[in-house]
This record gives structure tokens, C-alpha cells and sequence, in this order.
């Protein structure tokens, strides 16, 4: 959470500085149940950093396969949120559409939230 308030108000060296004490922590203890967020919210603050795009990428994809690999529906949800736009910007809009459609047709429950509510009017959207 203190990673995602600097990230919003700027600072994002700090909020870097947080994660990556964070994702050593994780390794150290071995607690691993906020491991996919800590990559997602990296992937963003190096992304607001104008950071490599093939960092922020590998943020991201790391971010997803924890997430699938723990069954954390929202945060794979999130990080697919995260990478859609980051391909959208680049121009791969087959691959953003497809990634967001299988993450989002996955879920059976919970259409009110935001996030869904965001996934479902991207994909309305294309």
C-alpha cells in the first residue's frame, strides 16, 4: 500500500525502493501471498518511470503466472488490466483483447466490481 501511495504521488523511486524490500522479504520468508501484487505494482511505477518496456513486461507476466499459480483471481485480473494497456500502447491489440477476454471470461461472480466493470467496457470497447 505505501508502494501504491508514492507511485500516486510521484515519488516512484521511493515506492520502488518499498517493493524491492518487499520482494526480498518474500524471498527471505518465504510468504509469498502478496508475491503477484508486489510484481504488478512494480510493473506500473517502473511504467510511470518511463521505465524498459521489456522490464515492465516481465513485471507483468511474472505478476500473471503467480497469480494463476495461487488461483488470485483479482489480482490476475488487475495485472491483465495493467499489461492490456501496456499493449495497447504499443500497438498489440490482438494480443491485449486476448488476454483480457480469457482472464475475464473466467470469472462467474463479482460483475459489479470495478475491475470487472473496467475489463467488461474495454472489451465492449474493441
Amino acid at each position: 500500500m505505501l508502494a501504491e501511495a508514492y507511485g500516486k504521488n510521484g515519488e516512484i523511486e521511493e515506492g520502488l525502493n518499498v517493493l524491492s524490500e518487499a520482494l526480498t522479504l518474500v524471498e527471505k520468508n518465504g510468504e509469498r501471498w502478496y508475491e503477484a501484487e508486489l510484481y504488478r505494482l512494480k510493473g506500473d511505477l517502473l511504467l510511470m518511470r518511463d521505465g524498459v518496456e521489456e522490464e515492465v513486461e516481465g513485471c507483468f507476466r511474472l505478476a500473471l503466472e503467480v497469480a494463476r499459480r495461487q488461483n488470485a483471481r483479482s489480482i490476475e485480473l488487475l495485472t491483465a488490466l495493467s499489461l492490456y494497456r501496456l499493449w495497447q500502447r504499443n500497438g498489440k491489440f490482438v494480443e491485449a483483447q486476448d488476454l483480457l477476454q480469457n482472464v475475464y471470461e473466467g470469472f462467474t461472480e463479482g460483475f459489479e466490481t470495478k475491475d470487472l466493470q473496467d475489463a467488461k467496457t474495454l472489451l465492449e470497447v474493441l
